[in-house]
């Protein structure tokens, strides 16, 4: 059947008309140790403010009965249940199944290919809780929910609530949890199966872990960590936002074949990928550590406080992804994650927000369809950004006001920006009409340079920029000429209009480097002046900060994608900055940035060389102890010798990750590597290696190895959605355009089937099976005109890929 997405007007409309006072929801699990069906007995309890009035309720799974206030219920056949002739005070009652948990939406079912134990998991964002059960699927129509759910003996089900009372019935089990406080539908979750779970007490929470068993050594080596970042967490939101998290239990479970992470109330839900076979490398510990923030975060911004619509989306996922980073350099051993940020995320957002995809953060938003499709670059790593400049403009104190009375005034509730902007106007005690309007109503991004004229600096922006406070930080060489850059001046400047005096640097024959937004405190790109252009791509790695180093990254990396800086320059400046930097939040991401730049951005006759100069920085960098497994990782990718590859082979040594890694390097270039994939995999204790012998085999120069890949990877979905990523980049490789050719068009051919499956598969499987190879621009033209067959979230994911796409393919055609 069609199903309908929710429009804004409706659920204004039956927000108007309803006050829903609490959901019953039972849900029986037992058929799924031999079959695909969890069955659900939705009880909603409501009132009507216009009584005789008609509304609806979703359900977008099969209706077994349905009834209200007795009398007997008709689906509709497009996801929804007329609700005709409303009393004041309705009850009503949806007895409904789903078959579909395989490839459906809402709840999964997954069988652990190391024990063939079962396990489910359920997760709604943006509105997929109608596949489940029926109920009102609208983040405004928040209400108490009571799940008891039937398991099979051996399994341990977890919700929101936590401290479910246990009963034992014949051959089964019943867990029956306390009412949650009022939360949206799509806040709430059921995860159940044969778990591992670890448990323990800090400042008076009882802090949860669970993951399936055969991933147990892996929990319990990561646990000390992630309860301490736990606790450290939940004591610097309650401090920082006057509210402490309200609930004693805070469970987090690693699933199976799930996307991401799902900040579910009291209970989040992760991707077990998450849990690293191998043992985690800083960048890996540290984005852990910010997901497990930024989940935490959405107790309050989601969950406690909840958007009324989802042209809100960013006052739940922008504050949560600021929050995180200011949460782990202010709480935890993270303190250089703004750094990693900037290394990373931001850099794609500046991508985003000057492509096709670009939108004002805070948009009308039609339907929840339209919802799924902003869940980008520029609602979260460009939204933190704008809130650190927020944050930055108003002051630290007057914003952590703000914050305190926002969550007094609506906890429990939902709120919209004017709410939020009122209560930051109140704290601060500056307008912030123009702010918003021009941060949160305006699309794109703001350019900055400088103009000198002797010791007179001059801000100058390439448009009317928007109201904000930047920094310009002046750099001299330490003694002769040659000596190491040390920052003599950090000027702030308010910026109101194009040209702004920058006042109190030091004499011009005192500067070596200027660097407009010194300490990253807002979101622009720069660009240095013709003059000092190339004396600033020499100089960026020779900043003395890891912040100041990325500020001239991120300018680097910017006039790439604009075409204002070839791939030879740019993969030279980043790899010198590699060899530089002193940070382990941004070593990984300096890697993989450079060798993308010799990968997909570089000419066919400069490709070779720039792979070159990243491999012999890998081997720099492992005689570093602290920083070997990532260097090995990197050559991985980059060795093309034979004595790279004969070198990493002996560094891996017994290491499974890095024999793995090593293992598709070679395949790609040729190698017979068929006996010791086997073997490898056959020692491995992963439960899920066979996607690493998979991944093996995606880089092969094969056209069976192709073809089986493409079948298992995009046809049949059998890869699990947080390994789509790793298997689509060795099955792409360069110099294999023959071979992939004709699945340039067969990607084409998926494309208006791609949102099967919800919202994070259809981002997932458009974004990383796009072609970044074997294609030119008149593909990425057909592909553009193709996505607008496609739902939302498809067209925005291929629309903003194919743009990076069309960006590389005029840098190959520029030569150094």
């Amino acid at each position: 059947m069609e199903i309908r997405s929710l429009t804004r007007t409706e659920a204004e409309r039956r927000a108007a008309l309803l006050t829903v006072e609490r959901y019953d929801v039972d849900v029986d699990l037992t058929g799924l140790t031999d079959g695909p069906e969890v069955r659900c007995v939705s009880t909603v309890t409501f009132r009507c403010h216009e009584p005789g009035a008609g509304t609806f309720v979703d359900c977008a799974a099969q209706v077994v009965s349905a009834t209200l206030n007795g009398g007997p219920l008709t689906p509709a056949g497009d996801g929804r249940i007329p609700l005709p002739a409303l009393a004041g005070h309705n009850v009503l009652r949806v007895e409904s199944v789903q078959a579909d948990t395989t490839t459906g939406q809402g709840v999964h079912k997954v069988t652990d290919p190391a024990d063939g134990e079962v396990y489910v998991w359920m997760s709604f964002e943006p509105d997929e809780a109608r596949f489940v059960w029926a109920c009102f699927d609208q983040p405004d129509l928040k209400a108490p929910h009571a799940f008891t759910v039937t398991a099979p003996t051996a399994w341990t089900v977890t919700g929101n609530s936590g401290d479910a009372r246990v009963e034992e019935l014949d051959s089964a089990r019943r867990w029956t949890f306390p009412d949650t406080p009022p939360l949206s539908v799509y806040n709430t979750v059921i995860n159940a199966g044969p778990f591992h779970e670890i448990r323990r007490e800090a400042d008076g929470h009882d802090l949860g872990l669970y993951a399936r068993r055969s991933l147990a050594p892996i929990l319990d080596r990561d646990a000390d960590e992630i309860f301490t970042l736990t606790r450290q967490g939940l004591a610097f939101f309650g401090e920082a936002f006057a509210m402490p998290f309200p609930q004693r239990g805070y469970d987090q479970v690693f699933m199976p074949e799930f996307g991401g992470a799902m900040e579910n109330y009291g209970c989040v839900t992760w991707s077990d990928g998450f849990l690293r076979r191998a043992a985690p490398t800083p960048a890996e510990s540290e984005l852990l550590a910010k997901v497990l923030l930024h989940e935490m975060a959405h107790m309050w911004f989601g969950n406690i406080v909840t958007m009324r619509w989802w042209d809100d989306l960013w006052l739940n996922e922008a504050f949560a992804e600021f929050a995180c980073h200011w949460a782990a350099e202010r709480a935890t051993r993270y303190t250089d994650a703004w750094a990693g940020h900037l290394a990373d995320e931001k850099l794609k957002a500046y991508l985003s927000d000057q492509g096709p995809v670009s939108h004002p953060i805070h948009q009308p938003i039609h339907d929840v369809a339209q919802a799924a499709s902003i869940f980008d670059n520029i609602t979260y790593p460009k939204g933190a950004s704008v809130l650190q400049q927020l944050m930055t403009y108003v002051g630290e104190e007057r914003f952590r006001a703000g914050m305190t009375a926002y969550f007094a005034r609506h906890a429990w509730g939902s709120a919209t920006l004017q709410d939020l902007m009122d209560a930051l106007s109140e704290a601060s005690g500056r307008d912030l009409d123009a702010w918003r309007t021009a941060w949160l109503a305006t699309a794109g991004t703001d350019r900055f340079s400088l103009e000198r004229d002797g010791d007179t600096v001059t801000l100058v922006a390439a448009d009317a920029p928007r109201p904000q406070v930047l920094a310009v930080g002046a750099y001299g060489r330490n003694g002769e000429a040659g000596g190491a850059l040390e920052r003599r001046a950090l000027v702030r400047v308010e910026v109101t209009r194009t040209r702004t005096p920058v006042t109190g640097l030091p004499p011009e024959a005192d500067i070596d480097v200027l660097l407009i937004n010194d300490e990253d405190l807002t979101f622009a790109t720069t660009r240095p002046d013709p003059k000092t252009r190339n004396a600033f791509f020499r100089a960026a790695a020779e900043l003395p900060t890891a912040i100041s180093r990325g500020v001239a990254t991120a300018t680097v990396w910017d006039m790439l994608t604009t075409g204002e800086a070839t791939a030879a320059e740019a993969g030279r400046c980043i790899t010198a900055v590699l060899t530089a930097e002193t940070s382990d939040a941004v070593i990984e991401p300096y890697l993989t940035l450079a060798a993308n730049i010799a990968e997909l951005w570089a000419p066919y006759g400069e490709r070779a060389g720039l792979t070159a100069a990243v491999a012999t920085a890998c081997r720099r960098l492992a005689a570093d102890p602290g920083r070997h497994r990532v260097a090995l990782r990197g050559l991985a990718r980059t060795a093309t010798n034979p004595d790279d590859l004969a070198w990493l082979r002996e560094q891996a040594g017994d290491d499974v990750d890095l024999r793995w890694r090593a293992l598709v390097r070679e395949a790609e270039l040729g190698g017979d590597v068929s006996s010791e994939a086997a073997l490898l995999l056959a020692r491995d204790p992963d439960p899920d290696a066979w996607v690493r012998a998979l991944t093996v085999r995606a880089a092969l120069p094969d056209p069976a190895a192709k073809a089986e890949v493409w079948q298992k990877l995009a046809e049949d979905r059998a890869v699990p959605v947080s390994s789509v990523g790793q298997v689509a980049a060795a099955f792409w490789r360069p110099a294999q355009d023959a071979l992939l050719a004709p699945y340039t068009q067969r990607y084409l051919d998926l494309v208006p089937d791609l949102h099967r499956g919800g919202m994070i598969p259809a981002m997932v499987f458009a974004g990383h099976l796009f072609p970044p190879h074997a294609v030119d621009s008149a593909y990425v033209e057909k592909a553009q005109h193709v996505s607008h067959e496609a739902a939302p979230v498809v067209r925005s994911t291929l629309l903003e890929r194919s743009d990076a796409v069309r960006r590389m393919l005029r840098s190959r055609t520029r030569t150094a």
